[in-house]
Formats: structure tokens, sequence, C-alpha cells
């Protein structure tokens, strides 16, 4: 044990009167929501990076934080792991999900980053046996180090190509050891800062032939757990080749991988793209493609992804919402892809950001649930396109246009326009709130 969480207590359900602050009022793990578990539905982890790995820097000012494990050494990434299951047990959380990066100290050659994976694997392997918390998903961090300053896949150094293909494999070895039910590629660098350096067509292949290298490992080394992009728009790059769910789909019917890949969903991603996150959940679940997400929000006034922790269960709803409708998660979760501000200096605040944030999620999905279950939604949604459950309008998608022009004339077909019911819908909404 060390004394980094001293004094705080495990977190338990006391329900919404309850004034202890280091209590859930909402989130109740063995609550049942639609014959499942909440701690099921919602299948929460906790991000290493943030919560661990990150010193409170932002682009205009250094690190705030100063936790005992900020070395680069393996000492301290023992000590970090201690630290981070001690949370997970105070949180009750299911799962957490690792770049490589943050668990192991960079060595000076792969070789050595290898050594130092694999022994702190080992090493996290020995905590999951004696603990709650199990790997929801591992990833590679590849847009930190400056090799990484031109991209991974997409780098115009065939070097640095060869390199992100030994770490992406060392990664996924990493991943299976641990029972990983996921694994993500993020790819933060990859796109461009000007056109004028460029070759698009060139990235793209790169990227698409990285990717079935990814699969074709994934298979060979028996992973049987879903390998995930995670779609970002232009951060830091000024163009990425998954810039959303839409993009991503493309991408993968171009190289023959929508059977074998699916996405990871952000919150604050889907902000920068110009959609709603449940505009990309949905999006996901009519391609087939929806797999798991990360849950945070970003600044209203700001223009970019700060990565705050969700505090607003009537946004969260109806992204849950989409998430039921699509039949809910099969090894994806909820990760808190959040930090706290970098004013937030105290272990206290840690914790207590992931209480805010897990009670916030299950609030939404009770009041999504609700809404889903008692099917005022979909009843209308059903009543607005029940003309296409007529056959002759069925029949109608498999005709050329003359037919139908004859059709239409024949008939004298004069359609009138029908409410959208926008605003009843949204009262609707409302009340289950």
């Amino acid at each position: 044990m060390t004394d980094f969480f001293k004094n705080i207590p495990q977190i338990k359900y006391e329900g919404p009167e309850s004034t202890n602050e280091f209590a859930f009022r909402h989130y109740d793990p063995d609550e049942e929501i639609l014959g499942k578990r909440m701690e099921d539905h919602l299948r929460f982890a906790v991000a290493y990076w943030h919560s661990l790995a990150w010193q409170g820097g932002d682009p205009f000012g250094g690190p705030t934080f100063e936790r005992p494990w900020y070395a680069d050494t393996m000492d301290a990434a023992r000590l970090k792991a201690d630290v981070a299951f001690e949370m997970f047990d105070i949180l009750g959380t299911p799962f957490y999900a690792f770049h490589d990066l943050d668990a192991r100290p960079e060595g000076k050659t792969f070789a050595e980053s290898k050594r130092n994976l694999e022994e702190i694997v080992d090493y996290i392997g020995t905590k999951q046996t004696d603990h709650k918390a199990k790997l929801l998903w591992g990833t590679a961090n590849m847009f930190t180090h400056r090799r990484w300053m031109a991209g991974a896949a997409t780098n115009p150094d065939p070097e640095v190509y060869a390199y992100a293909a030994a770490t992406v494999k060392t990664c996924l070895d990493a991943t299976l050891k641990l029972g990983g039910q996921n694994y993500v590629l993020w790819g933060g660098r990859e796109g461009y800062e000007t056109l004028l350096n460029t070759d698009l067509k060139r990235e793209r292949a790169q990227a698409g032939r990285f990717l079935q290298q990814v699969v074709e490992y994934a298979h060979k080394i028996g992973f049987k757990g879903t390998i995930l992009i995670e779609p970002k728009p232009q951060e830091p790059s000024k163009h990425q080749y998954d810039y959303d769910v839409s993009t991503v789909y493309g991408f993968l019917k171009d190289f023959g991988l929508e059977k074998e890949v699916k996405v990871n969903i952000e919150q604050g991603h889907a902000i920068l793209a110009g959609h709603s996150f449940e505009h990309e959940i949905a999006t996901a679940a009519a391609l087939g493609i929806f797999g798991s997400i990360d849950m945070n929000r970003n600044d209203y006034q700001s223009g970019w992804d700060t990565d705050q922790f969700p505090n607003n269960h009537a946004e969260v709803a109806v992204a849950y919402y989409e998430i039921l409708r699509a039949g809910g998660y099969t090894t994806g979760g909820t990760n808190f892809d959040a930090k706290v501000r970098r004013q937030s200096l105290d272990p206290a605040d840690l914790i207590l950001a992931h209480v805010g944030g897990m009670d916030t999620c299950a609030r939404g999905l009770r009041a999504a649930a609700y809404m889903l279950e008692d099917g005022p939604l979909e009843a209308a949604r059903n009543a607005r396109y029940a003309g296409w459950d007529r056959e002759g309008a069925k029949a109608m998608l498999a005709q050329p246009l003359d037919v139908i022009e004859k059709a239409v004339i024949d008939n004298n077909i004069n359609p009138q326009p029908r409410s959208g019911r926008q605003e009843r819908l949204e009262n609707l909404w409302n009340h289950y709130l």
C-alpha cells in the first residue's frame, strides 16, 4: 500500500440524498437496468495517461502536479502501478486503459523500451490477479516523442514507419498478455501541417497498409479482442485521415477492413469535427462499426479539446440512448479520457472528478433506458417512416427513374409536407430527464 490516497475511503453508493462527497449518489453498480447491472452497462475505465501520467502542463504553462512517481525509472513505474490499482479499488471501476509510454519509461533504444514494457506488463499482471480492475484496451503513444513529429504510419521516413510497426507489435503483445478486450489506434500526428510538403495519396496508402498489418498480426497471435480506430480531427495536425466516423468507414472500406475494425468515439473529438457525440455514435452503429467511447467534454467557450470530466447528465443521456439502441457494448466501455484541471492539485480531486463523472453517466444511462423502455421516441420515429413499410414504397427502390415518374403521373402523386415535431420530441425527451 502507498499513502498517496491516504484517508480517502472506498466510494460506495449512498443514494441521491447523500451529502457525503465521497459517495456515489446515482451510480449503483448493482442496479438492474433493462435486465443488466448498471456496472455491466457502463463498463467504466480509468485512463492511465490523464490520471497518472499527465503532469498538468498546457500550451502556455509547464507542469503543475508533483507526484512521487514522476521519474523515468522502473521503480517509479512500479509505484505508479501501485497507486493506479489503489485508485481503481477506491472507485470500484472494472477497467483501465493505457499507452505504453504511460506505464514504462522511455529507453535509449527500442530494445530497452521493449524490455521496460515487458517488465512493467508482468508487474501489472500480478496487480490484476489481486485486484478487480482489468485492461479494457491498450494502445501505443506515437505522438509525444519528437520522432513522431511528422506522423507514425504516414511518416515520410520509412525508418519511422518501421519503428511504429515494431511499437504497435509490442503493445499488441502486451495487450494480449494482460487480457485486454480491445486495442486502440489513435493517429494523433497522422496528418499534415502544410500541403506544400505532403503527398496525401502516399500517406493514405501507408496508413491503410499499416492498419492491415496490425490486423494481420492480431490474427497471427490469436488476439480475440476488437481493433479500434479513434477518429480525431485537426488537432494537432491540419488534416487527418481519420477525421470522423464517416471518414474512418470510407477508409476501412477502401482497404477491406470494414469487418475487422471498429471505432472508439470521443465526445471532444466529435465536437471538433462539427458533430455531436450522439451523431457519431449513431453513425457508427448504422455502419456496423460501433465499438467503444471515450467520455469527456470540451469547454463551451474554448475551441479545442479540453478533456474535462462530464457533468451534464442531459448531454450524456442522448449518447447512451444511441448506445442502448445499438445493443450496448460488447468489448467496449466508457473510458474516462478526462483530466482534472491543472489547478486541482490534491489526490482527492482526482478521485472526486471520477465520482462526479460516474454519477453523471449513471443518471444519463438511467434516463436513456427509461425512455427506450417506455418507447415513445421510437414509436414517433417509426410513425414518421411508416410509409416506407408499404410494399409499393419498398419496390420503388429497385425501379428505374422512368418507371417511378410514370407512377407519379398515373397516380397523381402530390405529397404535402408533414411536421417533424421537433419541439414536441424535445419536450418529450426532457420529461424523461
